[in-house]
Order: C-alpha cells, then sequence, then structure tokens
C-alpha cells in the first residue's frame, strides 16, 4: 500500500474539495432554489404629493411590472418608475417573473391626502338690498 493513500492529509484535502464545490453549487442555484424577489417600502404610507416615484431592487428577475405595464430594471436590479396617484387609496402591484417562470409580487398601498396649501379664503359679495354676505371658494 502506498504511504498517501491512507494519510490523514489527503482526506482532509479531498473534504474541503467536496465542500467547496457543493458551497460553490449552492451558490451557482440560488436563483432556482429561491426565485425572484422584491424589495420595497410596504405597508400603508399616507402621502400629500400627488406625483411619486416607486423605487427598490428585484433580484433574480426576468422582468418587472408595475400595474400590468413592463418597467426597466437595471443590471444590479435597481428600478425607479413614476407614479401619478388618484386622491384616496391607492394600489401598485409589482409583479416579478424569472426566467423559469415563477413569479413574486409586492402590493404597496399609498393613501394619497391632498395638502391643503392654500386654505379657502372668504370672499365678501353683497347683495342686492346691501347686505353683504361671504361666501367659501374650493
Amino acid at each position: 500500500m502506498l504511504p498517501y493513500r491512507d494519510s490523514r492529509l489527503t482526506k482532509i484535502v479531498l473534504a474541503i474539495f467536496f465542500i467547496i464545490i457543493v458551497g460553490y453549487a449552492y451558490y451557482e442555484a440560488r436563483g432556482i432554489i429561491y426565485g425572484p424577489r422584491i424589495n420595497v417600502s410596504s405597508g400603508v404610507q399616507e402621502v400629500h404629493d400627488s406625483f411619486i416615484v416607486v423605487s427598490g431592487n428585484a433580484s433574480r428577475i426576468a422582468k418587472l411590472s408595475m400595474n400590468g405595464k413592463e418597467i426597466p430594471v437595471t443590471e444590479s436590479g435597481d428600478f425607479e418608475e413614476p407614479y401619478l396617484l388618484a386622491p384616496g387609496l391607492n394600489r401598485i402591484v409589482l409583479d416579478a417573473e424569472d426566467r423559469y417562470g415563477r413569479t413574486t409580487h409586492k402590493t404597496l398601498q399609498i393613501v394619497y391626502v391632498p395638502s391643503e396649501e392654500h386654505p379657502p379664503s372668504p370672499i365678501a359679495t353683497s347683495s342686492p338690498s346691501g347686505t353683504t354676505a361671504s361666501s367659501t371658494v374650493q
């Protein structure tokens, strides 16, 4: 028998080699194992400006869409898309799909409350009888 076959050092080197191979296989298979992911701030948010920019990061995706419209994504997975809010509750649905056809969804709920920068000002008008009445411009 040759001395290197029973060597403890040989067994350790082989074990380390196989651990590295398994670790590399896991690293490469993450997309298959975990599927697409979308990172954005979630929860119900209240804003006072009707124009917002939805931004975040998506990983392991082939395409990303917001409310059914495909949006561009950088190579690192970052995205920014402008959105015009309607008064009240707005739901924005982000859909991501990977190259294997798996999908994930993220729903943002944003409440748009118009800010009253210029509060209604009273306007004085006179009636035909000579009395003064006030009304509010809305």
